[in-house]
């Protein structure tokens, strides 16, 4: 009898144990499930395709990590800022940044120009935002070319022409990429806003967009449709460095190119908030600060363009926490800025 009984409760424990692995097995298969679900959508909505199942195993499960990471930091609930599922989703960060950014930082160009024509600007707004002025175009997208020093360069040539002539042309950052070779600039491979500038400078102006339509690879120079100039620079300056409030005096004044580091993973999903993440200062990409302010929360921040698209961050721009206790700035924003002049 008293066997019986423990054969009885062993079976019951079986039982049990086999419903319980079955439960887990199916709540694993459905969570797979969703997440292939969820990655289905993302193909779809972003157009991706990868040419075979190998590939595409792999890219899902680099995807499901990046979901992962961006809803685990989602809710924390610890970060003024938010991440987001974007067209980057199913890069690893190395991936992300090599074909993404191509800042060369390049430290004997901050000191090649010693005057700073702002320097003694006292009064500034407590906010500027150069979209409203008319002074940036839309957002653009590099692609997979290394070569945000060109559009972080041209996106300030593009505002000091507003400023100059009163009309916002959209600019060629495919005649940077085909025809200005000859220095540390190389493409898609990287390139100095600076050395954009002093190309602009020694051509003679740059061409327009339509007439020089970004490609996103590199191309010989098209000497024919960059013939004409659409706008010119006479020179180009450097902010001091490790110098906000010289920042805030050059931005004050027009768009200026900086140079950050982006290589984090929060900043390959920056989605919405003052981003206040960590960086650090290694310089790895060229973009624009084309204003600033102050949050809802009191906080900070630059606004920035970017040249990742607008699925990326806030339509295309991030702003960034200003006024930090780094002299360089968050992620280096005030080491490396320039802007031309007219």
């Amino acid at each position: 009898m008293v066997a019986n009984i423990q054969f009885h409760h062993i079976t019951l424990a079986l039982i049990f144990c086999s419903a319980l692995l079955a439960f887990q097995v199916t709540s694993r298969t459905l969570q797979d499930a969703s997440m292939y679900e969820r990655h289905e959508q993302w193909m779809a909505r972003y157009g991706k395709v990868y040419k075979d199942l190998q590939e595409r195993e792999k890219r899902f499960k680099i995807f499901e990590e990046n979901v992962n990471y961006i809803e685990a930091s989602n809710n924390a609930g610890d970060k003024a800022y938010k991440l987001g599922i974007n067209q980057f989703a199913d890069l690893t960060n190395e991936e992300f940044t090599s074909s993404r950014n191509g800042f060369k930082s390049h430290m004997s160009s901050s000191i090649e120009r010693t005057t700073f024509k702002y320097a003694n600007v006292t009064a500034v707004p407590n906010t500027v935002d150069w979209r409203q002025k008319g002074a940036v175009t839309p957002i653009k997208n590099q692609q997979q070319c290394g070569c945000c020093w060109a559009f972080s360069a041209v996106a300030a040539t593009e505002g000091i022409n507003k400023l100059k002539s009163g009309t916002l042309i959209s600019l060629s950052e495919q005649e940077l990429v085909d025809c200005d070779t000859k220095g540390i600039d190389q493409g898609c491979e990287g390139g100095l806003m600076d050395d954009a500038f002093k190309f602009i400078i020694q051509n003679g102006g740059l061409t327009t967009e339509a007439k020089y339509p970004y490609k996103g690879v590199d191309g010989k120079c098209n000497t024919k449709a960059a013939a004409n100039h659409a706008a010119t620079i006479t020179g180009y300056e450097d902010v001091p460095a490790n110098n906000e409030q010289a920042l805030k005096n050059a931005v004050a004044n027009q768009p200026v190119s900086v140079a950050i580091d982006a290589s984090g993973s929060d900043f390959q999903f920056y989605k919405s908030g003052v981003f206040t993440g960590s960086c650090g200062t290694e310089l790895d990409h060229g973009v624009t600060a084309v204003g600033y302010g102050v949050s809802d929360d009191g906080t900070k921040y630059w606004l920035v363009k970017n040249s990742w698209g607008t699925e990326w961050g806030e339509e295309g721009y991030i702003r960034m926490q200003r006024d930090v206790d780094a002299s360089e700035g968050l992620c280096g924003i005030a080491m490396q800025a320039s802007y031309p002049t007219a």
